[in-house]
This record gives C-alpha cells, structure tokens and sequence, in this order.
C-alpha cells in the first residue's frame, strides 16, 4: 500500500489527505476559496503529523489539476511540487473529472463543474464521451444521462458527490494510471478574456 499525501484547492473547499501504510486521515475545509494559500500548509502539516508521515515517507505526492479556479489551481499544484521536490518523490495530477469519474459506478455520466455566468465545464464518459468543454446547462441535458460533481448545480439528473469522500480513490487510480502534474485550464482566465476584447 502506498504513502502519499493528496490535495484538492481547486474549488471553494479544501481536501487535503495522507495515507500511511494502513491508516490515513482526511482534512476537508468547505466554503474557503479566498484562504487556500492561507491554510494549506497548516492542514497538510496537521494531516501528515496525526498518521506520523514525514515527507520523505510518500511514495508520490498528487494534486487536483482542475478544471476549477485558476489560483486554486496553481497553488495545489506548486505545493504538490514543492513537497516532491524536496523529498525526491513522484508527482501526481488528477483532473476535477476524474476525481468524480473514479468514484461513479456506471458507464454512462457526466462530470459537470460550475464555471460561473451560468457556464459548466463538463467531461462525458460512456456513451456521452466528449473531451473537456466549457459549455452551457442545456448542452449537458441534451446527453440524457446522469450528472455528477461537487457542488450544488440545477440540472437535471444532477447527483452531488462528497470530494473529500473522492479523493483517495481518485489519487490511486491517477498514480497507476500517470496522471500528470499539469493544469487543465478548459478555458481561458476572465482577466485573459478581458485583455482579449
């Protein structure tokens, strides 16, 4: 089994989970998109020291890669590679998608995150397979199949998932799999948007 530390700032909560051998612990903050780079040494510092897990112990450090919130993204990110950085150990990345995508039973959904202005980015798997999008509420529906994500979305055949009851299962299957370490930006920053008009 394998020693690892696994965060998510890519949303307006923060996961942050450590595994050591056969005992791990969970560390979820809601509603704290402003304070991700506040808080998220101290949770991971918390996490690591109540399994007694040094970071020279994990076998890979993972991250969520998004989509999701620019700056939650780059901050998960560069914590995951600095820790790895300075143990000598594996990066990780798993998508926003995945996160769910690993946890879904059934081949046929969607993963649907909100990108705000009543916009979503999607990812379909099965029958409703599509590459990351950014797209409207009546684009999903037209899929006719199950929707999953994190946060409370008005759609229909909407189930929201726990991602702290996610991330575990999702940073093993990323690892076996190779999940890269890199930012999944589906569209561009507001502030890119804005230079562009």
């Amino acid at each position: 089994m394998s020693n690892y530390l696994a965060i998510d700032t890519s949303s307006g909560y923060l996961t942050v989970f450590a595994r050591k051998e056969r005992i791990s612990c969970m560390r979820y903050t809601p509603d704290c998109a402003m304070k991700h780079s506040v808080i998220l040494m101290d949770e991971i510092d918390k996490a690591m020291d109540e399994i007694g897990l040094k970071p020279d112990e994990c076998d890979f450090f993972a991250a969520v890669t998004g989509p999701g919130s620019f700056t939650g993204i780059r901050i998960g990110i560069a914590a995951a590679k600095g820790l790895s950085k300075g143990a000598g150990k594996r990066t990780v990345g798993v998508t926003s998608f995945d996160l769910a995508a690993y946890n879904v039973t059934g081949e046929n959904f969607i993963v649907a995150a909100d990108a705000g202005r009543g916009m979503y980015y999607m990812k379909g798997y099965g029958s409703a397979a599509s590459d990351p999008s950014y797209v409207d509420g009546e684009k999903i529906e037209s899929f006719k199949v199950p929707v999953y994500g994190f946060s409370d979305l008005p759609l229909n055949l909407y189930t929201k998932l726990d991602p702290s009851e996610c991330i575990e299962r999702a940073a093993i299957e990323a690892e076996k799999r190779g999940g890269k370490l890199e930012a999944l930006y589906v569209r561009k920053s507001q502030a890119e948007e804005e230079r562009e008009k």
